[in-house]
Protein backbone atom coordinates (compact mmCIF):
# COMPACT_ATOMS: atom_id res chain seq x y z
CA UNK A 1 0.00 0.00 0.00
CA UNK A 2 2.87 2.22 1.04
CA UNK A 3 3.92 2.40 -2.54
CA UNK A 4 0.68 3.43 -4.02
CA UNK A 5 -0.30 7.41 -4.13
CA UNK A 6 -2.96 8.32 -1.60
CA UNK A 7 -4.56 9.11 1.64
CA UNK A 8 -5.01 6.32 4.03
CA UNK A 9 -3.07 5.91 6.91
CA UNK A 10 -1.90 3.11 8.03
CA UNK A 11 -4.37 2.83 10.97
CA UNK A 12 -7.01 3.59 8.30
CA UNK A 13 -5.46 0.28 6.60
CA UNK A 14 -5.84 -1.60 9.78
CA UNK A 15 -9.72 -0.50 9.92
CA UNK A 16 -10.24 -1.72 6.50
CA UNK A 17 -8.45 -4.93 6.66
CA UNK A 18 -10.44 -5.52 10.37
CA UNK A 19 -13.70 -5.01 8.63
CA UNK A 20 -13.15 -7.42 6.04
CA UNK A 21 -11.94 -10.23 8.60
CA UNK A 22 -15.58 -9.83 9.97
CA UNK A 23 -17.28 -11.26 7.35
CA UNK A 24 -18.09 -14.82 6.19
CA UNK A 25 -16.46 -16.64 2.90
CA UNK A 26 -18.23 -15.81 -0.06
CA UNK A 27 -19.32 -12.08 0.82
CA UNK A 28 -18.37 -9.25 -1.19
CA UNK A 29 -17.09 -5.93 -0.12
CA UNK A 30 -17.85 -2.74 -2.58
CA UNK A 31 -15.16 0.25 -2.71
CA UNK A 32 -16.61 3.63 -3.90
CA UNK A 33 -13.62 5.59 -5.22
CA UNK A 34 -10.76 3.65 -6.00
CA UNK A 35 -8.34 6.05 -7.74
CA UNK A 36 -5.05 4.12 -7.86
CA UNK A 37 -5.90 1.52 -5.89
CA UNK A 38 -4.04 1.86 -2.15
CA UNK A 39 -6.97 0.95 -0.22
CA UNK A 40 -8.36 -1.54 -3.08
CA UNK A 41 -5.18 -3.93 -2.50
CA UNK A 42 -5.78 -3.83 1.36
CA UNK A 43 -9.19 -4.67 0.93
CA UNK A 44 -8.45 -7.18 -2.10
CA UNK A 45 -5.81 -9.18 0.51
CA UNK A 46 -7.46 -9.20 3.23
CA UNK A 47 -10.93 -10.48 1.31
CA UNK A 48 -8.44 -13.34 -0.36
CA UNK A 49 -7.62 -14.31 3.56
CA UNK A 50 -11.41 -14.49 4.17
CA UNK A 51 -12.44 -15.86 0.43
CA UNK A 52 -14.32 -12.55 -0.49
CA UNK A 53 -14.28 -10.88 -3.08
CA UNK A 54 -14.00 -6.90 -3.95
CA UNK A 55 -15.94 -5.01 -6.33
CA UNK A 56 -14.12 -1.61 -7.26
CA UNK A 57 -16.36 1.03 -8.67
CA UNK A 58 -14.47 4.48 -10.04
CA UNK A 59 -15.40 6.62 -13.37
CA UNK A 60 -11.84 7.34 -13.56
CA UNK A 61 -12.79 11.03 -14.68
CA UNK A 62 -10.33 13.26 -16.91
CA UNK A 63 -8.97 16.37 -15.13
CA UNK A 64 -5.80 16.96 -13.38
CA UNK A 65 -7.31 16.09 -9.78
CA UNK A 66 -8.56 12.72 -11.05
CA UNK A 67 -6.10 11.36 -13.75
CA UNK A 68 -8.79 9.78 -16.14
CA UNK A 69 -7.54 7.03 -18.22
CA UNK A 70 -4.24 7.03 -16.96
CA UNK A 71 -5.28 6.49 -13.31
CA UNK A 72 -7.10 3.56 -14.60
CA UNK A 73 -3.97 2.31 -16.18
CA UNK A 74 -2.28 2.71 -13.07
CA UNK A 75 -5.08 1.34 -10.79
CA UNK A 76 -4.91 -1.82 -12.83
CA UNK A 77 -1.51 -2.06 -12.97
CA UNK A 78 -1.42 -1.81 -9.09
CA UNK A 79 -3.93 -4.63 -8.90
CA UNK A 80 -1.93 -7.27 -11.68
CA UNK A 81 1.43 -6.50 -9.28
CA UNK A 82 -0.60 -7.19 -6.44
CA UNK A 83 -1.73 -10.58 -7.84
CA UNK A 84 -5.20 -9.92 -7.16
CA UNK A 85 -6.68 -9.40 -10.63
CA UNK A 86 -8.80 -12.99 -9.31
CA UNK A 87 -9.91 -11.02 -6.54
CA UNK A 88 -10.73 -7.37 -7.32
CA UNK A 89 -12.91 -7.24 -10.00
CA UNK A 90 -13.42 -3.32 -11.47
CA UNK A 91 -16.79 -1.33 -12.32
CA UNK A 92 -16.08 1.65 -14.82
CA UNK A 93 -18.70 4.42 -13.79
CA UNK A 94 -20.09 6.60 -11.61
CA UNK A 95 -21.60 5.56 -8.33
CA UNK A 96 -24.97 7.67 -8.80
CA UNK A 97 -25.41 6.19 -11.78
CA UNK A 98 -24.60 2.51 -10.99
CA UNK A 99 -26.79 2.53 -8.10
CA UNK A 100 -30.55 2.62 -9.41
CA UNK A 101 -29.63 -0.53 -11.54
CA UNK A 102 -27.98 -2.17 -8.70
CA UNK A 103 -29.07 -5.79 -8.20
CA UNK A 104 -26.11 -7.63 -6.31
CA UNK A 105 -25.78 -8.19 -2.51
CA UNK A 106 -22.80 -7.28 -0.81
CA UNK A 107 -21.70 -7.41 3.11
CA UNK A 108 -19.10 -4.17 3.17
CA UNK A 109 -19.39 -1.08 1.80
CA UNK A 110 -16.35 1.47 1.56
CA UNK A 111 -16.89 5.00 0.50
CA UNK A 112 -14.55 7.40 -0.74
CA UNK A 113 -16.07 8.93 -3.89
CA UNK A 114 -16.69 11.88 -4.61
CA UNK A 115 -16.74 14.66 -1.24
CA UNK A 116 -19.68 17.04 -2.35
CA UNK A 117 -22.64 16.39 0.04
CA UNK A 118 -25.23 15.02 -2.52
CA UNK A 119 -22.95 12.12 -3.96
CA UNK A 120 -22.02 11.31 -0.81
CA UNK A 121 -25.55 10.85 0.65
CA UNK A 122 -26.60 9.30 -2.91
CA UNK A 123 -23.54 6.59 -2.13
CA UNK A 124 -25.19 6.14 0.75
CA UNK A 125 -27.97 4.71 -0.42
CA UNK A 126 -26.07 1.82 -1.75
CA UNK A 127 -26.48 0.24 1.96
CA UNK A 128 -29.83 -0.73 1.06
CA UNK A 129 -28.02 -3.71 -0.47
CA UNK A 130 -26.04 -4.43 2.83
CA UNK A 131 -27.63 -6.72 5.94
CA UNK A 132 -28.90 -5.69 9.05
CA UNK A 133 -25.89 -4.72 10.86
CA UNK A 134 -23.90 -4.57 7.75
CA UNK A 135 -20.83 -2.30 8.06
CA UNK A 136 -19.80 1.10 6.16
CA UNK A 137 -16.87 2.25 6.23
CA UNK A 138 -16.51 6.38 5.17
CA UNK A 139 -13.05 7.80 4.32
CA UNK A 140 -12.65 12.16 5.33
CA UNK A 141 -15.40 12.01 7.24
CA UNK A 142 -15.30 14.55 10.36
CA UNK A 143 -12.86 16.11 7.73
CA UNK A 144 -14.24 17.14 4.27
CA UNK A 145 -17.45 19.38 4.58
CA UNK A 146 -19.58 18.13 2.25
CA UNK A 147 -19.17 14.34 3.83
CA UNK A 148 -19.56 15.49 7.29
CA UNK A 149 -22.77 17.59 6.39
CA UNK A 150 -24.22 14.28 4.85
CA UNK A 151 -23.21 12.39 7.98
CA UNK A 152 -24.85 14.71 10.19
CA UNK A 153 -27.88 14.75 7.92
CA UNK A 154 -28.02 10.98 7.80
CA UNK A 155 -26.13 9.83 11.03
CA UNK A 156 -26.86 12.49 13.59
CA UNK A 157 -30.89 13.34 12.20
CA UNK A 158 -31.52 9.86 10.74
CA UNK A 159 -32.48 6.69 11.96
CA UNK A 160 -30.40 3.65 9.45
CA UNK A 161 -26.97 4.43 10.77
CA UNK A 162 -25.66 4.13 14.01
CA UNK A 163 -21.78 5.56 14.24
CA UNK A 164 -18.88 3.18 15.59
CA UNK A 165 -15.86 4.42 15.64
CA UNK A 166 -13.70 5.90 13.83
CA UNK A 167 -9.42 6.12 12.67
CA UNK A 168 -9.05 9.41 11.97
CA UNK A 169 -10.89 10.53 9.01
CA UNK A 170 -12.51 7.13 8.65
CA UNK A 171 -15.58 6.78 10.46
CA UNK A 172 -17.23 3.18 10.85
CA UNK A 173 -21.30 3.01 10.64
CA UNK A 174 -23.55 -0.13 10.62
CA UNK A 175 -27.00 -0.34 9.12
CA UNK A 176 -28.82 -0.41 12.50
CA UNK A 177 -31.20 2.52 14.28
CA UNK A 178 -29.63 4.32 16.44
CA UNK A 179 -30.17 5.49 19.58
CA UNK A 180 -29.49 8.79 21.98
CA UNK A 181 -26.00 7.52 23.22
CA UNK A 182 -25.35 6.88 19.58
CA UNK A 183 -26.74 10.13 17.99
CA UNK A 184 -24.44 12.13 21.29
CA UNK A 185 -21.62 10.00 20.22
CA UNK A 186 -21.79 11.42 16.52
CA UNK A 187 -21.95 14.86 17.48
CA UNK A 188 -18.92 14.64 20.09
CA UNK A 189 -17.07 13.99 16.72
CA UNK A 190 -17.66 17.65 15.95
CA UNK A 191 -14.79 19.97 17.41
CA UNK A 192 -12.45 17.19 15.77
CA UNK A 193 -13.99 18.43 12.41
CA UNK A 194 -14.18 22.25 13.47
CA UNK A 195 -10.22 21.83 14.05
CA UNK A 196 -9.60 20.07 10.29
CA UNK A 197 -11.71 23.07 8.95
CA UNK A 198 -9.70 25.72 10.60
CA UNK A 199 -6.24 23.89 9.74
CA UNK A 200 -7.90 23.87 6.26
CA UNK A 201 -8.11 27.38 5.97
CA UNK A 202 -5.00 28.39 7.23
CA UNK A 203 -3.69 26.23 4.64
CA UNK A 204 -5.68 27.81 2.07
CA UNK A 205 -4.32 31.35 3.61
CA UNK A 206 -0.93 29.52 2.77
CA UNK A 207 -0.34 29.97 6.62
CA UNK A 208 2.05 27.04 7.08
CA UNK A 209 3.85 28.21 9.87
CA UNK A 210 0.42 28.96 11.95
CA UNK A 211 -1.30 25.79 11.05
CA UNK A 212 2.26 23.94 12.78
CA UNK A 213 1.24 26.08 16.07
CA UNK A 214 -1.64 23.62 16.21
CA UNK A 215 0.17 20.91 15.47
CA UNK A 216 -0.39 20.06 12.13
CA UNK A 217 2.86 20.07 9.65
CA UNK A 218 3.24 20.10 5.88
CA UNK A 219 1.41 21.56 2.80
CA UNK A 220 -1.80 18.81 2.91
CA UNK A 221 -4.63 18.97 4.88
CA UNK A 222 -5.25 16.86 7.58
CA UNK A 223 -6.86 13.18 6.68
Amino acid sequence: MAEIPGWLTEGQARMLWDAVQRLPAGATVVEIGSHQGRSTIVLGHAARTVGATVVAIDAFVDGRLFGGASTRDLFEANIAAAGLEDVVELVVGYSTRLRPHWTRPFELLYVDGKHDYWTYVDDLRWSTHLPEGGEILVHDCFSSIGVTAGTLDKVLLGSRYRYLDRSRSLARFTVRRPDLTDRLRVAAQLPWFVGNVFLKVLLRLRLRTVAGWFGHHGPYDPF
